[in-house]
């Protein structure tokens, strides 16, 4: 279950999130509570409008709650004003999409550099670092191709190459990996997971069997949490997580 033994980088007590559609409420969140030690690695899980993005969203700044409490690294982040609050993100979080976000025009390295554009680091260590980054993820003989150039998967590389040059203390990784094939999703992720070590990273998982090692898997339904706990702890309450387990094991 849950690392208790950590202070944590996240906690989360009764939050909730409503949109208005009209006339109508609609209750995303229902009430959650959630602690996440720094450094660890947790999996969502759920079928779609189960709530996990809207979860992620909140906790990356992206969006505010409609009640409860939200605090990342110890700062009440639902009291933030909507500057305060995108200068918090930008230097606190990083968002890979399945979309990739990449500029069609840029190689790249240069696709990499973007987040250093507004910083004082002259061009050549700016370069320096982006070439390193791409290292890391496998990319360096990539380094001047454009994105039309490069497969999905290279393509997702060069997005958590250019987070990771950013150096966030928080990784979110929202469905980012759905459109590729399995072989492709295991490599990804081990990749994020070896390259973004002493980083909190949020995963929604489609293929279980790429998150069997996260350290608390969240199961939601409805906007709430049903199930956690690690992959074996889960398997053995045998239920909602263990059946979708089993499903896609039998499908592949």
């Amino acid at each position: 279950m849950m690392n208790t033994s950590t202070t944590p980088l996240v906690e989360i007590r009764e939050l909730t999130k409503v949109y208005i559609r009209g006339k109508q409420r609609v209750e995303v969140l229902h009430g959650i509570n959630l602690d996440i030690p720094d450094g660890d690695f947790v999996a969502l899980m759920g079928p779609s409008g189960s709530g996990k993005t809207t979860l992620l969203n909140l906790i990356g700044g992206l969006d505010s709650p409609s009640s409860g409490l939200l605090k990342v690294q110890n700062q009440r982040i639902d009291d933030f004003g909507s500057d305060e609050l995108a200068a918090w993100r930008a230097n606190t979080v990083g968002f890979i999409f399945q979309s990739y976000n990449l500029m069609p025009v840029l190689t790249a390295l240069k696709n990499v550099e973007l987040p250093l554009l507004l910083t004082d680091m002259s061009g050549s260590e700016r370069s320096r670092r982006a070439a390193v980054a791409l290292e890391l993820v496998g990319l360096s003989d990539r380094s001047k191709h454009k994105p039309n150039e490069l497969s999905g998967g290279q393509q997702q590389r060069v997005a958590i190459a250019r987070t990771l040059l950013k150096n966030p203390p928080v990784v979110i990784f929202d469905e980012a990996t759905s459109a590729l094939d399995s072989a492709n999703e295991r490599a990804i992720q081990a990749e994020l997971r070896t390259t973004a070590q002493n980083k909190t990273t949020l995963v929604i998982a489609h293929r279980l069997s790429t998150v069997v090692d996260a350290h608390e898997i969240l199961v939601m339904e409805d906007g709430r949490i049903v199930e956690r706990g690690t992959h074996a702890e889960l398997m053995e309450l045998d239920q909602k997580y263990a059946k979708m387990w089993n499903l896609q094991q039998s499908a592949e």
